[in-house]
């Protein structure tokens, strides 16, 4: 049974034993259902005394520190410690998250409270300033923040009867402070000469300015204002821990053991001294105390919780137990009843009622306690001791049988031979012993084969062999009772286990992680009966998994709660429960087995909700069972959006190359050129990887995005118009429900979301400091408000925006997978759904958080991937479509049925009035009724119906559909190959615009004497596309290999084409068929050049360092050039057609004589006389000032200088395109620059009348048309070139003492803090939203 899935049964957690009373103080209160609330581990815990009933809070991921009560008494936050911890808000009565403080504080959060009307939270960070942090915590935005001291804060409180003022206390000092504006500000108490400098460790406010604290010598300082006016000396006979204000007056418990009570004049009214008590014991200490009403709760060091009554305060109700503070490791059950018992560094040992939950029965011992177990017939409790001994005892009275030392390192495992007639008992010094029970545990034999501490053993059912696992990680056996190790691989075959423990062996293979150290699995229980297994980590986890679980990286069902190592587990002796024990949190933990055929009926429960996956049931080798993703899915999960480089990155690399621009500032460089080029028209659309990024503008224009530009394209005139304010790929688009913005994400190391007016082409907002190398996906909310975004980080943040002020809402970690789409809920902002591989969440904001649920499938299978998702008609009902085909109907969390739509991916989906419309892989664009019951019609896109108005030509029938839209009586529809259609309600299909599909786009070639321009890619297509108005691309033609470059003839009418196989073509430049086709090479042509004038020759380039010469007229290799040391990169010749320019990989300028290719050296002064017939070289002196200052970092990938030899242009591996004047001598030139093109500009080439340059970017698949603007010509408006020159400093523009006052380096001390960025843009600074009817006036709708 290789079964590899998680198991189906799961657990519920019933009961923790335990209250964090160490390191914690003021934890413990009464809410207003007279419930009481606490922590342990990483748990909130509400208990209620008259049920004896736990609910509780699982939201946090680490050890809560730090609890407040809301005044309403219904509302706890709760803090926890960690890398970057958080602050919940959560209701004690539904235990549901409320709202969610993150991203302020590191390390851990001491102290937490509200203020009097509970709008406001303060918090204490752990961090070395010990940070003070004030929120709106409900809509979890931080209102002011400072440094709170520069030691440790142990208390902090708002003055219940002065807004705006608190008071904080800690190591040696207590501060007041008042919040005005967003600014605190504290004053020092001062301690004057009424007392002593003192520690204060709690305090309580107040009227009048009068505040109490208590101080670590049992003193109670009373201030006035910011001064100590007053001590009440002995209240406490040691440190004060606790204060707590109350109608009656305030109650105070201290390390003495006492609680006191005074009036509200601090008047004492009772003592209690618990030490004194029936309950008490030496040595007890408070650490909370609450005073509601006749009752009084206080917490102990120890993990007590007791209640008392106030006119019966000498007996006080014990409630809670746990171990107190030490390691927690001995952890055994009973075998008859259900009982469990545990023992501790604390030296006690402790048997509890799993049934009455609660503490049976303690007995203290000499040593700390590091295992334990019960004998078959119930009757013996072994204890193995941190010292090398173990203690038998009686269960039933804890008297002591036998106390035996034969060891001197902690004894880490004993167990009893399923006959009772022997115990195990393994230890730190690598041996087993065997000692008899009947024989008053006489020694009888010694297991020695162990090279590291033993760990975990097991006894076969006959008890005649013994396994043990140790440090090493080695599985050894031995024969019973002598201890003789046995290796027969024959005699261990048979043999079945009484009890399986051990953490290897081939049926817990599966326990393991991949990639993991075999320690930190503490323990494991298997359930042979049910078939499942627990495990216990060193991660605060225990896992649920099959058994036996044999392959590597099996699932599990995952349930958090203890907080940092689980050190054992244990399966009840009826399998009703399992009991784990936390380490360093020493806390009992009792779960609920819940077999699978209960799950049926527990179905309409929803998930409990959690801020981490409590009940993941994600394995590390979540693929392994997976039905294959559809190919182009699979394609996509792989892109990789990193770049070696980002656009960010360019002024540090410039910073660090400081020196060599000194050198060269001091020649004199060539200006730039005057004249320029603008953005003119761009062939392309972004449909590879990217989905519903197409959409009508409000004017009934379209908006897209393709490479690093937004286009807006008018369908009447066939023009385009373009937003250019970002510098690399944009990956996802959105509209504003209105029509008239949209929002767009980025690529970047910091990548921002833009939300611009395709009206204006301006930006209105820009959002950044929060996604990491990209944002792929972006929705607005119906009232157009709020933004979502989701990042391409490995945790797929998501982050809701209120986006006019640039400000983070909330943000959460989406999922480790790709997240392909986000979208807000119409009817409820708060609410948002995300989908994508195997992942379909319904989040609701909580603050600065947001709180996910898994769709629940219940019976109906597993989680497909989501490819798509739309709500429907009402807020709860939500769609999706799936990479199989189908569309998902949800109800709230609940799948309710599926629907089969398309044959492969359903990519994109659009809600109408009246029904939907679905598009996938299959190139079928499906009508729907509004219930998904009926297809009412289905559009396939095939070449036959395009209508005689399109401007281009369908590559192949029923493209794969990546984008829908509707409007003006139209389908929109974008396609993976990079064609935009517009579908008529009638059937006929008109193609608007289109570009390569997926792949480098390298070789250009402008006709030389028409406005024609022909482009081959790896997609494996030559196009032909006309420059001229009509701008559509006029033939294709798809090729065997991809191709890497192409040339027209001298006289237009063939057209070469180098392939990325080594062979080439000469086509029919009209029709694109075969004139003729050769193949010498085996690697990727790079270049290929017909010489000037008739056209006679080829020189055709190749990656394998070559150049070979052909003769077209009569198709023969003439001339071979030799001796490149590198890849061909750019070629020319020269007027003459004798001559050829070659540029090599290594930085070579070469020159070989035509035909045979013999080498010549020329040298660079000859070279500039030399009359080239085309320049696209990027070597020699004439274009030395192309190559940027970080020239080791980037490449010039292409140049072209037009045909009055004035101005280079040239595309470069940053994205850029520039124009440098010719020749462009000196290094570091001045130039313009253009960003369009998002990563590599492959290609550059000047139409033959120079009136356009067209380029095409590599990855990004588009071409782009400029067109080329005389000196002079500038539109005023048009900003979009940089006129860029790389320094700032003007050749001997700066004055020598100008030059020394900007070198001056400004820092000043107490301003070199870290201040935190702030984002967005100034409200004074904002545009003023303009109201709809301003919009349409604006508009000319008047």
């Amino acid at each position: 049974m290789a079964d590899r899935s998680a198991p189906s049964c799961h657990l519920r957690l019933e009961w923790v034993y335990g209250y964090r009373g160490h390191q914690c103080r003021n934890n413990l209160y009464y809410t207003a259902a007279k419930e009481i609330v606490y922590f342990v581990a990483g748990v909130g815990v509400v208990y209620s005394p008259r049920e004896h009933r736990q609910k509780f809070y699982l939201g946090h991921q680490d050890d809560i520190i730090s609890l407040a009560l809301h005044p309403e008494r219904v509302l706890v936050a709760t803090g926890q410690v960690g890398k970057e911890p958080y602050i919940c808000v959560w209701d004690s009565y539904t235990v549901q998250t409320v709202s969610v403080l993150k991203d302020v504080h590191t390390h851990g959060i001491a102290c937490l409270a509200f203020d009097l009307d509970g709008q406001r939270l303060v918090s204490v960070g752990l961090d070395s300033k010990n940070t003070v942090c004030v929120w709106d915590w409900r809509k979890g935005k931080l209102l002011s923040m400072a440094p709170g001291h520069t030691d440790r804060i142990f208390d902090i409180s708002w003055d219940l009867y002065q807004p705006n003022k608190l008071v904080s206390c800690g190591v040696k000092h207590i501060k007041f402070w008042s919040l005005c504006g967003n600014s605190l500000t504290p004053k020092r108490g001062v301690f004057g000469k009424t007392g002593d400098l003192q520690t204060i460790l709690c305090l309580a406010c107040a009227r009048d300015e009068v505040t109490y604290s208590g101080a670590l010598n049992g003193d109670i300082y009373v201030w006035k204002g910011i001064n100590l006016v007053r001590t009440i000396q002995g209240a406490h006979a040691a440190g004060i821990f606790s204060m707590n204000a109350c109608e009656e007056g305030f109650a105070t418990g201290g390390r003495d053991g006492c609680v006191r009570l005074w009036d509200l004049n601090f008047k004492p009214i009772t003592v209690i001294d618990l030490r004194e008590t029936d309950q008490g014991y030496k040595g007890l200490s408070v650490r909370s105390v609450c005073w509601r009403g006749d009752h009084i709760l206080v917490g102990t060091q120890d993990s007590e919780i007791f209640e008392i009554v106030v006119h019966e305060r000498n007996k006080p109700f014990l409630i809670m137990q746990g171990h107190c503070e030490g390691e927690l490791w001995a952890l055994a059950v009973h075998p008859t009843k259900p009982l469990a018992m545990t023992g501790s560094d604390d030296r006690s040992v402790r048997i509890w009622s799993l049934i009455d939950h609660a503490l049976i029965a303690r007995c203290n011992m000499e040593e700390p306690i590091r295992c334990a177990a019960v004998s078959t017939d119930g009757i013996h409790l072994a204890l193995g001791m941190k010292d090398g001994s173990f203690t038998v005892l009686r269960v039933r009275d804890m008297t002591e049988v036998v106390h035996i030392k034969d060891r001197k390192e902690a004894i880490h495992e004993l167990k009893y031979s399923p006959d009772g007639n022997f115990l195990a008992v393994g230890s730190n010094d690598s041996s087993v012993d065997i000692y008899g029970v009947v024989q008053r545990y006489k020694k009888v034999g010694e297991c020695i084969g162990s090279l590291s501490f033993i760990t975990h053993m097991d006894w076969s059912s006959d008890s005649k062999y013994l396994q043990t696992n140790d440090g090493n990680g080695k599985r050894l056996f031995y024969r019973m009772p002598s201890g003789k190790e046995v290796t027969n691989k024959e005699e261990l075959k048979g043999i079945q286990w009484a009890s399986w423990t051990c953490v290897s062996g081939l049926e817990v293979n599966g326990i393991w992680p991949k990639y993991s150290d075999i320690n930190d699995i503490n323990s494991v229980d298997a359930n042979f009966i049910g078939q499942v297994m627990v495990t216990a980590d060193d991660y605060g986890i225990v896992k649920l998994f099959r058994y036996p679980c044999l392959r590597k990286g099996a699932k599990f069902k995952k349930y958090l709660g203890h907080s940092a190592h689980v050190t054992n587990v244990r399966w009840s002796h009826d399998h009703q429960w399992v009991v784990s024990i936390g380490g360093a949190d020493h806390s009992v933990f009792q779960w609920k087995f819940v077999p699978d055929r209960k799950l049926k009926d527990s179905l309409h429960i929803a998930p409990q909700e959690s801020l981490v996956d409590s009940n993941s049931d994600e394995s590390d080798s979540d693929q392994s069972d997976v039905p294959e993703l559809d190919s182009e899915i699979e394609q996509e999960t792989q892109i990789t959006y990193r770049r070696q480089v980002y656009k960010e990155d360019l002024p540090q690399l410039k910073e660090q190359c400081k020196e060599k621009r000194k050198s060269a500032a001091s020649k004199r460089r060539e200006r730039a050129p005057g004249n320029s080029i603008r953005l003119h028209f761009v062939h392309g659309y972004r449909g590879y990887d990217c989905r519903s990024n197409l959409f009508y503008t409000q004017t009934g224009e379209i908006v897209y995005h393709v490479a690093a530009v937004g286009v807006v394209y008018n369908r009447q005139q066939n023009t385009q118009r373009f937003y250019l304010g970002h510098d690399d790929d944009i990956l996802c688009l959105a509209i504003h429900p209105l029509k008239d913005y949209v929002a767009t994400g980025q690529v970047g190391r910091d990548s921002s979301v833009h939300i611009w007016d395709t009206e204006t082409i301006k930006p209105l907002s820009v959002l950044k400091g929060y996604h990491q190398y990209g944002v792929c996906a972006v929705d607005f909310s119906a009232d157009g408000k709020r933004l979502a975004s989701v990042g391409i980080d490995d945790n797929h943040t998501v982050v809701l925006w209120d986006w006019k002020k640039g400000e983070k809402l909330s943000a959460v970690r989406g999922s480790k997978d790709k997240i392909f789409v986000v979208k807000i809920n119409p009817y409820m902002p708060d609410k948002l759904i995300t989908v994508g591989i195997k992942h379909m969440k319904f989040w609701r904001r909580a603050g600065g958080g947001l709180i996910g649920r898994k769709g629940c499938i219940g019976a109906l299978g597993r989680t497909d991937t989501m490819m798509c998702a739309v709500y429907g008609w009402t807020e709860e009902m939500t769609f999706s479509g799936t990479s199989t085909g189908d569309v998902c109907i949800w109800r709230d969390v609940f799948l309710i049925k599926t629907v089969k739509a398309h044959d492969g991916p359903v990519f994109s989906m659009h809600a109408l009035e009246k029904g939907f419309v679905t598009g996938g892989k299959d190139g079928v664009v499906a009508l729907w009724d509004d219930t998904f019951e009926r297809c009412l019609k289905t559009y396939a896109i095939k070449r036959a119906a395009l209508a005689p108005g399109s401007k281009g030509l369908l590559l192949e029938d029923n493209p794969s559909i990546r984008a829908i839209s509707l409007g003006h009586g139209h389908i929109l529809v974008g396609t993976k190959n990079g064609e935009i259609l517009e579908v008529d309600k009638s059937g006929p299909i008109t193609l608007l615009v289109q570009g390569h599909m997926e792949g480098e786009v390298w070789g250009l070639a402008a006709h030389p004497h028409l406005p024609i321009c022909a482009t081959v890619s790896d997609d494996k297509t030559l196009r032909i596309w006309d420059l001229s108005p009509s701008h559509c691309m006029l033939a294709v033609r798809k090729l065997k290999k991809g191709g890497r470059c192409c040339c027209f003839s001298p006289d237009g009418k063939a057209l070469a084409v180098g392939l990325n196989d080594g062979s080439f073509l000469i086509v029919n430049a009209d029709t694109l068929e075969d004139l003729v086709s050769f193949q010498h090479r085996k690697d990727v042509i790079s270049e290929i050049r017909f010489s000037p004038g008739a056209g006679k020759y080829l020189a055709v380039a190749s990656c394998d360092n070559f150049v070979d010469i052909y003769n077209v007229m009569s198709s023969k290799r003439v001339g071979i050039c030799k001796g490149a040391s590198s890849y061909i990169t750019h070629m020319d010749w020269d007027v003459r057609g004798k001559l050829l320019q070659v540029n090599t990989g290594a930085k070579e300028q070469l020159f070989f004589e035509a035909p045979r290719g013999k080498k010549q050296t020329i040298p660079s002064l000859e070279v500039e006389k030399i009359g080239w017939a085309s320049w696209t070289s990027v070597l020699g002196s004439c274009c030395e000032g192309i190559w940027p200052i970080i020239g080791e970092v980037t490449d010039v990938t292409a140049s072209c200088l037009t045909s009055d030899s004035k101005v280079l242009a040239t595309g470069d591996d940053f994205g850029f395109v520039k124009l440098f004047r010719y020749p462009a001598k000196g290094k570091f030139g001045k130039f313009k620059r253009y960003v369009a093109h998002s990563t590599h500009v492959t290609n550059v080439r000047w139409t033959y009348d120079d009136s356009l340059l067209v380029t095409v970017g590599g990855a990004d698949t588009s071409l782009m048309l400029w067109t080329y603007e005389m000196e002079g010509h500038r539109d005023s408006r048009q900003c979009d070139s940089e006129e860029s020159d790389l320094d700032s400093e003007e050749d001997g523009g700066y004055d020598s003492d100008v030059t020394r006052e900007n070198e001056i380096n400004y820092t000043i001390k107490a301003l070199s803090t870290n201040i935190r960025p702030m984002f967005g843009i100034k409200p004074h600074l904002q545009q003023k939203e303009p109201t709809l009817d301003e919009r349409y006036n604006l508009k000319g709708y008047v």
